[in-house]
């Protein structure tokens, strides 16, 4: 009995990449259709937007993931990076599962708090020695305080940002995030607010020396993702002589690089830091900390002056609520040790080689970098958008069973050898696959 026509098509010639996803995924298509008709584009959040749809994930444990039609990955999206010690860590379950059954939200101040912020005072250096703490429910959320603060700090109005860097989405945050870099990356920010930011080109001494030069400055904000301890000190430098405070953001290398983060590991302290995503152990919540003296502005008196026109008003629903708290506090006492650094960036440094060794073999231009436990691939020649190298780059690797987040892949403490093979010979199909339908 002869088949329908689009069957005996896949049957007669090579399936495409989309098709091969489509006959394996048949209940992550159907769940995506149900999504699109709830979310706009059937998504929560940007970065799990692809094509032809996403995998819907069902559980996941240690260094790997399953999605909705039983298929396994080794995962290296990472909670976006929050997952350093991978899924379900026993002690972070264990912490998370015992307070909720004493309570989620007590709508009150409780002992945990005050036991997470000791840590993160404990562990990174612009907090250690008299710095304070504060917390808030997300990245974007301690971005946006920390350049409050600076504001409120030195009665000035501008923030000095990078070309690239991403800060989250509130409206400051998109400026310079895309060329043309005087606009911002999203639709909706008052030209007011865009008045505000200053985005230059990172490493150009000279273009941050401008930027500073009219003395409005409030903040300098910077990502410390591939920068050299030289030129981190310079930014300190000339922010610290403009009467500027420097923020590093750390929501991505806060304890992923080293225990106090990539300052630590970079050597270079910042005024304030701002981070997530570590730092709660895989649950919501962020912070921010350093100076004590501008952190004070946060806090009460009993001076009607200072309460109405100086101090910085902070409520927050989810600050520092039990649950994030408890995960925060047992994350944090696991890799405030050195070795879950050192042991997740072996693991990346190994998946870097063999990666790089299948460009070579198959003759494809590219590069693999990154630093420490941050992984990302890069093609010289793509024969499609980036856009849309990126969705097939990502595809192509979920059918050989490895999930990347997008070009890129957060490595934890807990991927091993296994995942390392896995995920070297799941790229070298991908670069095959890649190659057929033209994309590279």
């Amino acid at each position: 009995m002869r088949g329908p026509p689009e069957v005996e098509m896949v049957q007669t010639r090579q399936a495409t990449l989309d098709e091969q996803f489509a006959l394996r995924h048949p209940k992550s298509a159907a769940l995506f259709a149900e999504a699109q008709r709830v979310f706009p584009s059937g998504v929560t959040h940007d970065g799990r937007y692809t094509q032809p749809y996403p995998i819907y994930v069902t559980h996941a444990r240690g260094s790997r993931k399953w999605d909705a039609d039983g298929h396994e990955y080794v995962d290296y999206f990472g909670g976006h990076g929050a997952l350093i010690l991978g899924h379900c860590h026993p002690a972070i379950v264990s912490a998370v599962t015992a307070q909720a059954a004493r309570g989620s939200h007590f709508g009150a101040n409780h002992e945990l708090e005050v036991r997470w912020g000791q840590l993160v005072q404990k562990i990174v250096p612009c907090a250690q020695n008299g710095g304070m703490v504060k917390f808030v429910s997300s990245g974007t959320e301690a971005t946006l305080m920390a350049m409050r603060l600076a504001r409120a700090y030195t009665g000035r109005d501008t923030i000095v940002k990078f070309r690239g860097h991403f800060h989250g989405w509130h409206d400051y945050a998109t400026v310079g995030m895309s060329d043309p870099w005087d606009q911002p990356s999203s639709a909706g920010i008052p030209r007011a607010v865009q008045n505000t930011m200053r985005a230059v080109p990172v490493n150009d001494v000279a273009a941050l020396e401008q930027a500073l030069s009219p003395g409005d400055v409030a903040a300098v904000i910077i990502l410390l993702n591939g920068l050299s301890t030289e030129y981190l000190t310079q930014v300190r430098d000339m922010a610290h002589r403009h009467g500027t405070v420097l923020i590093f953001d750390e929501v991505i290398t806060g304890f992923r690089y080293a225990p106090g983060g990539a300052q630590e590991y970079k050597r270079v302290t910042p005024d304030l830091t701002t981070h997530a995503k570590i730092l709660a152990g895989g649950y919501p919540g962020g912070g921010i900390c350093g100076s004590s003296e501008i952190l004070r502005l946060l806090e009460h008196r009993d001076d009607a002056a200072w309460q109405r026109g100086r101090r910085i008003a902070h409520p927050g629903t989810f600050n520092a609520n039990p649950v994030s708290s408890a995960a925060g506090i047992a994350c944090l006492e696991i890799v405030q040790d050195p070795a879950i650094q050192r042991k997740a960036a072996a693991t990346a440094d190994t998946l870097r080689a063999g990666l790089r060794e299948k460009l070579e073999r198959r003759g494809i231009a590219g590069s693999v970098g990154g630093e420490v436990s941050l992984l990302n691939v890069s093609f010289s020649e793509p024969k499609v958008d980036a856009r849309r190298l990126t969705f097939r780059f990502r595809t192509a690797m979920q059918m050989g069973g490895v999930d990347f987040s997008g070009l890129s892949a957060f490595v934890s403490a807990v991927h091993d050898d296994r995942d390392v093979e896995q995920t070297v010979r799941a790229f070298d199909q991908a670069l095959v696959a890649l190659r057929e339908e033209g994309a590279l």
